[in-house]
C-alpha cells in the first residue's frame, strides 16, 4: 500500500498565484526524491462549520482560503528518505520569506493507506 503526506494550510487569496507557482516549483523535485504524485487544491465548496470545518482547523482570517494538499509515496520508507532530501533541496532553492503562507497554521500528517481501489 501507498503512503500519503497530508496537508491543510490557509493562504491569502491574493497568493493564490504565487502558491501555485511554488507548489508547480516543488511537485518535481518531490517526485524526483521518490513521489508517486503531488495534489495541489484550492478550496471551492469548504463551508464554514459550528463546531470543526477547514477553516477553522487552520484558523483561516479574511481573505485566506483553505488549501488542500497531499503526496502519495510508494511506502513510508520512499517517504523518510525522499522527504529529506526534497526538503534539503527546496532549502537551497528558496528562502522563508518565498513561502506564501503561514506555516505556524498548516496541518500536515503522514498516513498509512487502509483502503485503496
Amino acid at each position: 500500500m501507498t503512503y500519503v503526506d497530508g496537508f491543510i494550510i490557509p493562504v491569502h487569496a491574493d497568493n493564490r498565484e504565487k502558491y501555485r507557482a511554488m507548489a508547480a516549483l516543488c511537485a518535481p523535485i518531490f517526485k524526483k526524491h521518490g513521489a508517486l504524485s503531488v495534489v495541489e487544491c484550492w478550496a471551492d465548496d469548504v463551508p464554514e462549520g459550528k463546531v470543526t470545518s477547514f477553516p477553522m482547523a487552520v484558523k483561516v482570517d479574511p481573505g485566506e482560503e483553505v488549501v488542500f494538499s497531499w503526496i502519495t509515496w510508494p511506502s513510508r520508507k520512499v517517504r523518510d528518505e525522499g522527504n529529506k532530501k526534497a526538503m534539503e533541496e527546496l532549502h537551497g532553492i528558496a528562502s522563508q520569506e518565498d513561502v506564501p503562507f503561514d506555516g505556524k497554521r498548516m496541518i500536515f500528517g503522514g498516513f498509512e493507506v487502509i483502503v485503496e481501489e
